[in-house]
């Protein structure tokens, strides 16, 4: 062999000459950790289509926090199932929704949490659309006031950051007006700006019992085939007030994250969704793969495709992965 030849193997000799020139790092800043709360006490059900992942109830949910947090990760996200829906999901906004005494709670037991809320409706209404409906039609302008009101009722009790999931359009802005008035001027809004219309979101619609009555969320959910709109969508956000814009979910769309990062500047999560969570546990699960590795794997490929923050069921367990290498 041409001694001259490049050898790019003398990078990957020894663990440490790996680590030193290791082009992309993962940590435990980067996660955050979606809980699902109900109402009740003594509440920590499994949910059988995501093992691992528990409902909880608010008299349960600090001793997981406790966790969460002594792992490093430093931010959750809020999924709250009420007591009963209706058509306008009103528990959104009551002062004794589950969302605002959860907040209130994880506010007062953990100051330096960082604590993100889902502004949605679709948790709370009897048909699981994430607007407002009429005539079996979704609608958009109607369904932006409560969306604001939702978000204001959150920063209220204690919320760092609201996250409209629903892909209505204007609801940022309706947002970012909504609690500037309100005088909430530093809750930031993580937008679901580009939000697919996807397959892979089956266990979480079980987690919260929020699969559609009727239909389906394609007319306000992007098309999976798209990439062009996903540009517009961001840009839309960013303009009306986004301060993070998400992908969703994560690993059949890292060509959106790395095609986003390549034209903005502003901060990029992505939703590593139930879906694909479920898929990693059940083959580890069957003894196909080795589930610990896969995980690492595929959050390292969503911070390599440019993500700054990974939403995942995996947070506490990789954070203590990535404890345990440091060790």
């Amino acid at each position: 062999m041409n001694t001259d030849a490049p050898r790019p193997r003398r990078l990957r000799n020894t663990p440490a000459i790996r680590a030193l020139s290791r082009e992309t790092h993962v940590s435990a800043a980067d996660f955050v950790a979606p809980l699902f709360l109900v109402p009740g006490s003594g509440v920590k059900e499994e949910i059988s289509a995501m093992p691992g992942v528990f409902r909880h109830s608010l008299d349960r949910i600090e001793q997981t926090v406790e966790g969460i947090s002594e792992s490093g990760v430093q931010a959750v996200i809020l999924f709250g199932i009420p007591d009963s829906k209706d058509a306008t999901g009103s528990d959104t906004v009551s002062d004794q929704g589950i969302i605002q005494r959860s907040v209130r709670l994880l506010r007062a037991s953990f100051p330096d949490l960082h604590i993100m809320t889902d502004v949605c409706l679709c948790e709370y209404t009897d048909h699981g659309h994430c607007g407002l409906v009429r005539d079996g039609r979704i609608l958009n302008d109607e369904t932006l006031p409560l969306l604001a009101q939702q978000a204001v009722s959150h920063a209220e009790s204690g919320a760092d950051m609201v996250a409209p999931s629903g892909m209505m359009d204007g609801a940022v802005r309706a947002i970012r007006d909504g609690l500037d008035n309100a005088g909430f001027h530093d809750t930031g809004q993580m937008a679901y700006s580009v939000k697919y219309a996807s397959s892979f979101y089956g266990p979480f619609r079980e987690a919260v019992q929020s699969a559609p009555g009727f239909g389906d969320r394609s007319t306000y959910q992007m098309d999976p085939a798209n990439h062009r709109e996903a540009i517009r969508e961001a840009e839309l956000d960013i303009q009306e007030g986004a301060d993070i814009i998400m992908v969703k979910p994560a690993l059949a769309y890292l060509d959106i994250v790395r095609m986003l990062r390549d034209r903005i500047h502003t901060p990029i999560a992505t939703y590593n969704v139930s879906g694909e969570y479920s898929m990693i546990m059940a083959a580890d699960k069957m003894g196909w793969i080795d589930g610990g590795r896969v995980m690492m794997e595929s959050l390292l490929s969503m911070k390599r495709a440019g993500a700054d923050i990974i939403i995942t069921y995996f947070a506490e367990r990789a954070a203590r992965v990535l404890q345990q290498a440091r060790q």
